[in-house]
C-alpha cells in the first residue's frame, strides 16, 4: 500500500473549501484534460454522507471507471472517499480541513489529504506503485488542489456552491 500526503493554505473559509473539496464540478474541472466525467450515482453538486459516484476517465491511455463513496463526514473538517469498484486493489482518500489563524483577519484553511491506494497484480503492482503510480496519484492530488484554491480563492466559487455559502 503506498500513503501519500499533501497539505495546502488556502485564503477562503473553511466551510467553502470543505464544499468545494466535495464539488462533482470543481472535481471535473481539475481533471479536464483526462477527459474525466461523473456517469453514475450522484453526477452533480456537492457529494454527501453515503453518496456515490461513478467517474470515467482516461489514464496511461486506458478509458477507465472508478466507482467511490462518503464513508465518513463530519462537516466542515473531514470527509473520506473509499473506492467501492475500479482499478486499484484499493483506495481510500481522507480529507481534513482546520482553520488557521491570520496575522490581517482574513480567513485561513488548511487542506490536508492523506491518500492510500494498492494496485492489483501482487508484486507487479508493488513495483508499478513505486516506479509510476506514486508520482502520478501525487500529480493528480496536487492539480485537484490547485483547482480549489484557485477557485475558493477568486469569485469562481459562486458557480459551484449556494450563495449562502461564504
Amino acid at each position: 500500500m503506498t500513503e501519500l500526503h499533501t497539505t495546502v493554505v488556502i485564503r477562503a473559509p473553511i466551510a467553502r473549501v470543505f464544499d468545494l473539496a466535495r464539488s462533482i464540478e470543481v472535481h471535473v474541472l481539475g481533471n479536464i484534460h483526462y477527459g474525466e466525467q461523473a456517469t453514475a450515482g450522484t453526477s452533480s453538486g456537492l457529494m454527501g454522507p453515503g453518496e456515490s459516484v461513478t467517474w470515467r476517465a482516461r489514464h496511461f491511455f486506458i478509458r477507465q471507471n472508478l466507482t467511490s463513496a462518503i464513508t465518513s463526514f463530519d462537516p466542515p473538517c473531514y470527509f473520506q472517499d473509499t473506492m467501492l469498484r475500479g482499478a486499484f486493489r484499493s483506495m481510500q482518500h481522507d480529507h481534513h480541513f482546520r482553520e488557521l489563524p491570520s496575522l490581517d483577519g482574513s480567513p485561513l484553511t488548511e487542506m490536508r489529504d492523506d491518500f492510500r491506494f494498492s494496485a492489483p497484480l501482487g508484486p507487479l503492482g508493488w513495483i508499478a506503485e513505486r516506479l509510476i503510480l506514486r508520482r502520478y496519484m501525487l500529480k493528480l492530488l496536487n492539480e485537484r488542489n490547485t483547482v480549489i484554491q484557485q477557485v475558493a480563492e477568486s469569485d469562481a466559487w459562486q458557480k459551484y456552491l449556494p450563495t449562502n455559502i461564504s
